[in-house]
């Protein structure tokens, strides 16, 4: 006969428990959290060391404030459009958003740069300290005189 809901129920209880106590589980989880931590270091570059210069390059222009009202009534500001309940297109947000992703990326990619750099400098002088035993392939140290994989003498 079938299980009962209560079993079913205990089981699939089980298999999620094992599910989100897998190490790619808890790896994924800490990751993200890594990446949000990250996020918010970005963020704050942007909006507290790269942002306020360029708005001070151009003369404190704030592209929130830029839109359009669809209609043939005009308004003198975006909060008279809006308190009016006109329909509003505000391209200076998107004006905002296309810059700081700009930022941003540009950020990243300066980031991931010198991570890159001192990563491959890392590996460069670790090869250094390292050689390959002529007959299983294996990385021994550069002093070794047996290969402690294949106990092959090396020169």
């Amino acid at each position: 006969m079938g299980k009962t809901f209560k079993e079913k129920l205990k089981e699939e209880g089980k298999n999620f428990k094992d599910f989100a106590l897998k190490g790619d589980a808890i790896t994924l989880a800490v990751g993200v959290i890594i990446g949000m931590a990250f996020k918010e270091l970005v963020d704050s570059l942007v909006n507290n060391i790269f942002t306020p210069p360029i708005g001070f390059l151009t003369a404190k222009l704030d592209f929130s404030q830029l839109y359009i009202t669809l209609g043939k009534t005009r308004y003198e500001t975006l909060a008279d459009a809006k308190a009016a309940n006109a329909v509003v297109l505000q391209y200076g947000l998107v004006l905002n958003a296309i810059i700081t992703f700009i930022i941003t990326a540009i950020i990243l990619y300066i980031i991931v740069r010198t991570i890159s750099k001192a990563v491959a400098k890392e590996k460069k002088e670790e090869a250094k300290k390292t050689k390959q035993c002529p007959y299983c392939m294996s990385e021994i140290n550069i002093k070794a005189k047996k290969c402690p994989f294949c106990t092959s003498i090396v020169k």
